[in-house]
């Protein structure tokens, strides 16, 4: 009995077969740029760089942000994925003096491609695929590398040399500037961002959901300053066979988050939540690092729009769905809150209209959650109450 949404999707990638690219002890080609930071073994960790066999411009293989507004299907970002070859070597975390660490800085600030070569000590092999980071090729322990002289993107090369900048005010003067997330995030993974003594390798995992959370958290502090929406709203969006119902409420910020997964491995409808309520949530939600990045990307188009209200987001993952990590989620909700929207006057109405779009009826999602359900089941206080009509 499946009970968390990790050990689902864990079943799931152990069933999807993914050919990588065959290459031999020898590359010679570019990286995006790209980087990766494993997780196992912190204190230390495997770090190292991203590279493909051709030279040229292979951004694409690495800009998440591109591929849902150039159309890229999940075939597309799935070979792009699989001929990223990851070099690494065992780093402590502190380690940023490393020659070889100073290399992974410039490919992460860098502004285009970059040629490079790389001897590793056995020829790389497999692929990686798990829930929660993009996928990639095959990987083996790098003995020699080298790249080409790099240009630093300008903001990434202001940040890197202020060292009294905090990270989390490094992150939002990044957002500010409309550098890609994408490069925020490689940048604070390499130790690149933050100030002087406080920088070192954060694992790519802990890279994505720091500076999702980051700038979410910001973005709420501000949010709670605004004037309450008066009507309810539903945006939606649908690519890389999920679909999302985005609801917002006339209400005080509060968020919950549900995804369902439907007949991915047999015949199952699962469904998977979390919220929190007007207060500040303090453990790590139980969905992973989608619940941040969806409330990041909704709540930076409050702070644009000066308006608060709270959040309810139905996705739904369907037949052929394959993780590919929070980007995913990102980018579908970015994309979303950027389409017109349609308004209803009463939460039954804006359901009604989400239940047309989805592929599970609402009052199961209502059973499974707890803020939608207590919305739906307190009778709304209005002036009306306190006027007999006569």
């Amino acid at each position: 009995m499946i009970t968390t949404k990790n050990a689902y999707l864990q079943k799931l990638t152990e069933q999807i077969q993914m050919k990588s690219v065959k290459v031999g002890k020898d590359l010679e080609g570019s990286t995006p740029p790209s980087v990766f930071i494993g997780r196992w073994s912190y204190p230390k960790v495997y770090a190292g760089p991203m590279m493909v066999g051709e030279t040229g411009d292979t951004s694409i293989m690495d800009s998440p942000e591109s591929w849902i507004g150039e159309h890229k299907t999940q075939e597309d970002i799935i070979n792009y994925r699989m001929n990223l070859v990851r070099g690494k070597q065992l780093i402590k975390i502190t380690d940023l003096e490393n020659p070889f660490v100073e290399k992974l800085q410039d490919i992460s600030l860098a502004s285009k491609s970059i040629d490079s070569e790389a001897t590793f000590g056995k020829r790389p092999r497999g692929a990686l695929l798990t829930e929660d980071s993009m996928p990639h090729g095959p990987s083996a322990v790098i003995e020699k590398f080298d790249i080409d002289a790099v240009r630093w993107d300008k903001q990434l090369e202001k940040t890197f040399y202020d060292t009294d900048l905090t990270a989390r005010e490094a992150v939002l003067n990044l957002h500010n500037k409309d550098v890609p997330f994408t490069a925020m995030q490689k940048a604070f993974s390499v130790g690149a961002i933050g100030t002087k003594y406080k920088r070192k390798l954060v694992p790519t995992r802990w890279s994505i959901t720091a500076c999702d959370s980051t700038l979410a958290d910001l973005f709420l502090k501000e949010v709670r300053k605004f004037d309450i929406l008066d009507t309810y709203r539903v945006y939606e969006f649908g690519s890389l066979n999920n679909y999302y119902i985005i609801i917002l409420t006339p209400t005080e910020w509060q968020y919950e988050w549900y995804e369902a997964f439907i007949q991915l491995i047999g015949k199952e409808e699962l469904i998977f939540s979390d919220y929190e309520t007007n207060t500040d949530k303090k453990e790590y939600s139980s969905v992973g690092g989608c619940y941040y990045t969806s409330k990041m990307a909704v709540l930076d188009a409050l702070v644009k729009e000066k308006k608060q209200a709270g959040l309810i987001v139905l996705r739904e993952a369907y037949e052929g769905y394959v993780p590919l990590g929070v980007f995913n989620v990102r980018e579908n909700m970015k994309s979303a809150m950027s389409n017109p929207y349609k308004e209803f006057e009463t939460l039954k109405d804006a359901l009604k209209y989400a239940g047309t779009k989805l592929k599970i009826p609402i009052s199961k999602y209502v059973k499974q959650g707890t803020l939608l359900n207590e919305l739906l089941h307190t009778k709304q206080t209005t002036l009306d109450m306190y006027f007999k009509k006569g």
